[in-house]
């Protein structure tokens, strides 16, 4: 059979089981959006007149610790627009305000260990993506895209808009302004999908909208309730020009200081509502933070996050296929701009997303400049189109094009379709998918491809995951990330999670199951892992406690060098490891989280230990601790290896943060700090002052010779047009 037809036959499959899950679906909640003509104190504290007339949410419904339960606190919601914001008013009833678990104030902070509300926009109401907002009753403003049905936000998303909070007598509440240009939306609907969630961490209790069941997220808007009476909302120009300027001081070891300065400028064109151009030129990303160091015992290359916002924009377009979160990416937009750890200049990107009808759309192009005699200018970028089918479904394409080291006739392309339902056996959620991809490179000649194909049953009972993938021993894509080639890949993991009625201290146990094998293309085994977790559980205070084992084995085809002089032998290697892990509450103003693995490795032992310590002595102030540690004792030589961390971050306003993060690792023996103050003096315009310090100890001498710094001051402000 045809290694293509695998996706093909499935997607036959995929409409059996939508006579499955077919069923009548009930009347969806509707809030209607209010009128808003003239101006109102943008104070936190809902007493305008505007908001009197207004439609509300008069409560929400309870998800957890109770399922559709009562909530222990009322919370009314309002939502008023105009042809150019929408604006959202809230009030979160509390008897105890004193209590409120609240100590953010930084942008984008996650908001998990926090109270918050948040809610998600669905501006197309196809019940597959959305954007995401969420506040906090300090005033820490959070944003995100989502992705993957739902599973999961894209937090590295930013938009442009703000919100005010107030903590009254037996209340909090918060207005909040989102202007219209953040969001791509359909001009034809005057409703969109809505939900929103409040969270009372002390109780750690959770109240949503519609969908008020365990098995759902928030930001599944395929369960949202809908935003209807939205007015005729008017764009203008759509056009959104952003020039920056940066100023570089670098000094390394040995050499004079060096003066830089570079303008650049980014073009946001709203083309339709529904279609959006960027280019942006000379693009600079010194405001990024720089990437948490961590500790590799394996053979195969980290991942780490993209966090530069032009690639951020639209992102979620282009994710591609079912469970394919880590193991292979098509397009990793780090390869563009980092080469082998070298930074390269982006002279030039523009980008176009949106959606036509049912279908959703995506293009990226860059060109990037000459770095000495490594790297010539070269063009890259990524296409991907992505057609919405069923009620919740998808099916795609991607191609890539371009490589980081000018390799001629590089491309990768790739078919995708993801089945997805709300609705299985009446409430449950339930996803198939399938993939195949092919890529070309001058220096490839063996087999170039990969396919795949997974079941997903993500619910708060049972959560099943399985799925297989081939790639072959010489599938290379030029802008992906594939940390594992020429291999066959089966995985499988069940959940059990069931919530005890009759253990009052017990809020939810975990009995989780992983296997996987890996074998070559010939089959002969390369690796398995079976893990389970006998104990596994969360109490009602939030602190939560887990014990693992874990029996896993590699077959090495040639030696592998695990640290500095230790060389384990090719061979097969068999081996139990076991962990225990203790994490305590976030809601607490001092919490923090220890792992201890411990157990074989290879022919010996290993013990890894880790530490996290979050400590909140203001609220203005936050201070976390990371420790990790490998203790190795082989047969062919021993190390020791340590990580150590620490991040401070005063947030004096919601707007004004300072954060410096400090990295040691005695891998290779640097300490480094990376100091980020950022000013968002208004709503459309940022300074970001950063400056980075590096050192190397000297072994010998026991001290830290001086590497490198560099100081740098940016400025940008966005004009809407």
């Amino acid at each position: 059979m045809k290694k293509w037809l695998v996706p093909v036959l499935l997607t036959g499959v995929l409409w059996q089981f939508t006579l499955l899950t077919l069923s009548a679906q009930a009347k969806k909640s509707e809030i209607k959006t209010g009128r808003y003509t003239g101006s109102f104190s943008f104070d936190g504290i809902i007493n305008d007149s505007c908001w009197l007339k207004t439609d509300s949410i008069t409560n929400l419904t309870m998800v957890e610790p109770k399922e559709e339960g009562t909530p222990s606190f009322p919370t009314v919601v309002r939502i008023i627009a105009n042809k150019k914001e929408i604006i959202l008013g809230i009030i979160c009833y509390d008897n105890s305000p004193d209590k409120i678990t609240a100590f953010s104030k930084a942008r984008d902070s996650e908001l998990r260990g926090e109270d918050y509300i948040k809610f998600v926009f669905d501006t197309y109401q196809d019940g597959r993506t959305g954007y995401i907002f969420a506040i906090n009753p300090r005033g820490a403003r959070y944003d995100a895209l989502s992705t993957r049905h739902g599973e999961s936000e894209d937090e590295n998303w930013d938009a442009v808009w703000q919100a005010k909070t107030h903590i009254g007598k037996n209340y909090w509440s918060a207005e909040i302004r989102i202007p219209i240009k953040n969001l791509t939306f359909n001009k034809n609907l005057n409703k969109w999908g809505f939900n929103i969630e409040r969270r009372i961490q002390r109780l750690m209790e959770t109240d949503r909208w519609t969908g008020a069941k365990r098995d759902y997220n928030v930001a599944q808007t395929s369960i949202a309730g809908l935003l209807i009476n939205l007015p005729g909302f008017s764009l203008g120009w759509g056009l959104q020009i952003k020039p920056a300027t940066v100023f570089d001081i670098s000094r390394n070891a040995g050499e004079k200081s060096v003066f830089d300065w570079r303008p650049s400028l980014d073009i946001t064109q709203r083309i339709t509502p529904e279609i959006t151009g960027q280019l942006t030129v000379n693009t600079d990303f010194a405001e990024t933070e720089v990437d948490t160091r961590r500790t590799n015992l394996t053979r195969f290359p980290l991942l780490f996050p993209e966090k530069r916002q032009f690639f951020q924009e639209g992102s979620d377009i282009y994710s591609f296929g079912l469970g394919l979160s880590r193991s292979l990416i098509p397009f990793y937009s780090r390869r563009i701009g980092l080469y082998d750890g070298t930074k390269v200049p982006l002279d030039i990107g523009g980008k176009i997303n949106g959606k036509v009808k049912n279908t959703n759309f995506g293009a990226l192009f860059t060109r990037t400049g000459e770095v000495d005699s490594l790297l010539n200018p070269t063009n890259m970028g990524v296409i991907r189109v992505k057609q919405n089918i069923l009620k919740e479904s998808t099916v795609g394409m991607i191609t890539t094009f371009g490589d980081p080291a000018n390799r001629s006739n590089s491309f990768t392309s790739g078919i995708d379709f993801t089945y997805r339902t709300s609705t299985f056996k009446g409430d449950k959620n339930m996803l198939i998918g399938g993939w195949g991809m092919y890529n070309n490179r001058e220096d490839l000649t063996g087999d170039r491809s990969a396919f795949g194909a997974s079941f997903d049953y993500p619910n708060d009972l049972w959560d099943i995951f399985a799925s297989y993938k081939y790639i072959g021993n010489q599938f290379d894509p030029s802008l992906g990330f594939v940390p594992r080639r020429s291999i066959k890949s089966y995985s499988l993991s069940v959940d059990y999670m069931p919530r005890p009625e009759k253990i009052d201290f017990i809020r939810q146990f975990f009995f989780e199951s992983y296997y996987s094998l890996t074998t070559d293309l010939s089959n002969h085994w390369e690796s398995y892992v079976v893990f389970t977790a006998p104990i596994h559980f969360r109490m009602e205070s939030g602190d939560r406690f887990e014990f693992n084992i874990k029996p896993a084995g590699e077959y090495l085809k040639e030696p592998f060098e695990i640290a500095p002089g230790v060389i384990i032998p090719a061979g097969g290697y068999n081996w139990i490891r076991s962990r225990i892990e203790v994490e305590t509450a976030s809601k607490r103003w001092i919490n923090g989280q220890a792992t201890w693995w411990y157990g074989g490795f290879y022919n010996g032992k290993l013990d890894q230990i880790e530490l996290q310590l979050s400590v909140r002595p203001a609220q203005w102030a936050i201070i976390e601790l990371n420790y990790e540690k490998n203790i190795g004792r082989l047969p062919w030589g021993d190390f020791d290896q340590n990580l150590v961390g620490a991040r401070l971050s005063l947030n004096f306003t919601p707007d004004m943060q300072l954060t410096s993060f400090i990295q040691y690792d005695d891998i290779s023996n640097e300490i480094g700090t990376n100091t980020r103050f950022r000013w968002t003096f208004l709503p459309r315009g940022d300074i970001f002052i950063v400056y980075n310090h590096n050192l190397n100890r000297d072994i010998e001498n026991r001290d830290f010779n001086f590497m490198s710094n560099q100081l740098i001051a940016k400025l940008t402000y966005s004009f809407w047009l």
